[in-house]
């Protein structure tokens, strides 16, 4: 893609990026993740990557630095891909694939020689591209909660 620029988020993209997380992550409140994204930028183990054309910001990728267990992981720290966008009309175009190579050189920048990620069992659009870039599936889980009473 022509004039596209990987970078770390500032303070003036959170609106923009803020938006596309609601996008990704319906569920969630605005004000929380424009919170989330602030935090995100003040942390050392955590990062938002956007893409951009001109002035448009219209993808990002939230990683952080994982120490903990990472299912099929061996090392630690582990580079987690815990959020990716791309705008529909900027997608197969090699974004999403442009951000994750960004992930990479961060990860390799922390010290970390892999990188996870994980998507919703339904979303086989995710679950093709993921494969399509060698990520290997390790596992498919169902999750369950109860209250206690």
């Amino acid at each position: 893609m022509n004039g596209l620029r990987i970078e770390e988020i500032a303070e003036s993209d959170i609106p923009k990026v803020t938006e596309l997380m609601i996008r990704l992550w319906p569920e969630c409140s605005y004000e929380e993740e424009s919170l989330n994204c602030q935090k995100i930028i003040d942390s050392h183990n955590q990062t938002i990557f956007s893409a951009k054309q001109g002035y448009n910001l219209f993808a990002f990728v939230h990683l952080s630095l994982r120490t903990d267990h990472v299912e099929g992981c061996s090392n630690s720290p582990v580079v987690y891909v815990e959020g990716l966008f791309v705008e529909p009309p900027f997608r197969k175009q090699g974004v999403a694939k442009a951000l994750l190579k960004k992930a990479e050189e961060w990860g390799k920048d922390n010290n970390c020689s892999e990188i996870a990620s994980d998507a919703e069992i339904q979303n086989n659009e995710s679950l093709a591209f993921h494969k399509l870039i060698g990520f290997k599936e390790i596992n498919r889980i169902v999750c369950f909660s109860k209250k206690i009473s």
